[in-house]
């Protein structure tokens, strides 16, 4: 009792020690402040230091005052950040035991720069979690390497994963790459039962399946245990917005494919982006979740267009692979002591309903005229593409958007009056997705948006010249331009080559 005692005792005082500490560098910021700008101005030099937020643990931000730079990659992911990956990872994994009956085997990652940039690495530190691996912290806070748990620890199965990163990862981030690299190829050679250790039970199938596509023995092992895809290097995107935009794909198979053709390059360690479509097929046909984490609400999935490109677009892949839609989720970790898990269907839901069609953003939005029409639109544009690629925005949003931006006699006339080429698209998009069949519109509303949609029209005639689209629907396929149509088919071939190695 009295050891116990003692050592709540050296523990009470470590922590006012820290919290003095804190309070110091806190209160000297002022004086750092000062400094640091008459140095600057001086031209002087300004010692450098790091950003980012204190609710975040990044306690080295203090004091400021100094050159302050975004992001020490090799610190990532951060201890707090660890911490907050580890309670997504549990509640992801708690919902997909709700939602499949049983542990998914390989979870999608959308994997963006913003993870290192805002959020210290609490996605990336997810995946390792989830792998069944931790990081290797020095003295200095630097992660030096990972080192698999024990699965008693663990206390489930590892998980395997397949990982899309951005360009920007690819090109800023490589210690990304590597640390799920290195996790990889250090959980798929443990002696564990397959049934409790996914990624190694997936990566002996791949040796098998690309042995028998041709490749040597060696090859296939080096090659079976990459997960990080990626756009060849210098590219940038997913390819599924262009197509969306364009309007050129008949099914929810061609964007998927358009994904797979985008993202079939691989990055190790010891490789910098060799295309694999063969391996990426076969990876996908192990999906059962997509994840993709949100730690700010500055921004929302209408927001861009990468939005459902790349999360979109990873639904439309593994559902063209495996004919079954998997699990799609966002995991909210604003509050970094309870991470949220919405699928893409609820959150979507809530944006819609928090900004789309809720009047007083709508009001605010209306205040900036002709940029103001042009973000709604966009914003209704990404919804759309949501849809195109996931079907997760009921029937009832669409009815909402029609009636609140089209037929509503005020806010068309305000369009009208601002941004009349944004009406036009907003009326077109909402016919497209009844003619493709992705809304069920009550006839009515369909019949009244084709007559509101020639009024417009009418008065476009004579502003555009040449071979504008207009509001007519164009849909394109591959079929129909020789360079898509060569490419599809490589990753065609590539889908029927694994289905008949299965």
């Amino acid at each position: 009792m009295k050891l116990l005692d003692a050592k709540r005792r050296e523990l009470v005082l470590e922590t006012f020690r820290k919290g003095l500490e804190l309070a110091y560098l806190y209160f000297s910021c002022s004086e750092h402040e000062v400094h640091g700008l008459l140095t600057g101005l001086d031209g002087g030099y300004v010692e450098p230091g790091a950003s980012g937020a204190l609710t975040r643990g990044k306690v080295e931000v203090l004091p400021t005052g100094r050159n302050f730079y975004a992001v020490d990659p090799t610190t990532l992911p951060t201890k707090a950040a660890w911490e907050v990956g580890v309670k997504s990872a549990e509640k992801l994994l708690e919902r997909c035991l709700r939602e499949l009956g049983r542990y998914p085997e390989s979870i999608g990652e959308v994997l963006w720069s913003i993870d290192a940039y805002k959020a210290d690495g609490e996605q990336l530190a997810r995946i390792l979690y989830l792998l069944g691996v931790k990081p290797i912290w020095d003295s200095s806070g630097r992660v030096s390497g990972v080192e698999p748990i024990s699965l008693k620890e663990l206390g489930r199965p590892r998980i395997d994963v397949v990982v899309r990163i951005s360009g920007i990862v690819r090109d800023t981030l490589p210690n990304y790459v590597y640390l799920i690299d290195e996790a990889v190829r250090k959980v798929v050679i443990l002696d564990e039962p397959l049934d409790m250790n996914y990624p190694r039970k997936h990566y002996l199938e791949y040796v098998r399946k690309l042995t028998e596509l041709g490749l040597s023995r060696s090859e296939a092992e080096r090659t079976a245990s990459a997960r990080v895809w990626g756009d060849p290097p210098g590219a940038y995107g997913a390819g599924v917005n262009y197509a969306i935009f364009a309007s050129a794909w008949k099914t929810i198979e061609d964007l998927g494919k358009v994904w797979i053709h985008w993202a079939s390059y691989m990055y190790t360690r010891d490789t910098y982006g060799a295309q694999r479509p063969e391996l990426l097929v076969m990876q996908l046909s192990n999906v059962d979740v997509i994840a993709r984490n949100h730690p700010s609400d500055e921004h929302d999935p209408t927001n861009c267009c990468c939005y459902f490109a790349f999360q979109g677009g990873f639904h439309a892949a593994v559902r063209t692979v495996r004919e079954t839609d998997p699990l799609n989720v966002v995991i909210d970790t604003r509050d970094v002591s309870d991470p949220q898990i919405r699928t893409v269907r609820e959150e979507l839901t809530r944006v819609v309903y928090s900004k789309l069609l809720n009047p007083r953003w709508i009001e605010e939005m209306r205040k900036h005229g002709y940029r103001g029409a042009s973000e709604l639109m966009k914003k209704i544009v990404h919804l759309y593409g949501w849809h195109a690629t996931t079907g997760q925005v009921p029937d009832e949003i669409w009815n909402n958007i029609a009636q609140r931006y089209v037929m509503d006699e005020n806010m068309r006339r305000w369009f009208m009056e601002n941004n009349v080429f944004a009406l036009e698209e907003i009326t077109r998009r909402l016919l497209e997705a009844a003619a493709r069949g992705l809304w069920n519109a009550p006839e009515d509303l369909k019949r009244r948006l084709e007559e509101i949609h020639s009024e417009i029209e009418s008065m476009l005639e004579g502003e555009t010249t040449g071979p504008a689209q207009r509001g007519e629907i164009w849909i394109f396929s591959p079929d129909d331009v020789p360079t898509w149509k060569r490419n599809i088919h490589d990753i065609e071939k590539a889908i029927l080559a694994v289905r008949d190695h299965s």
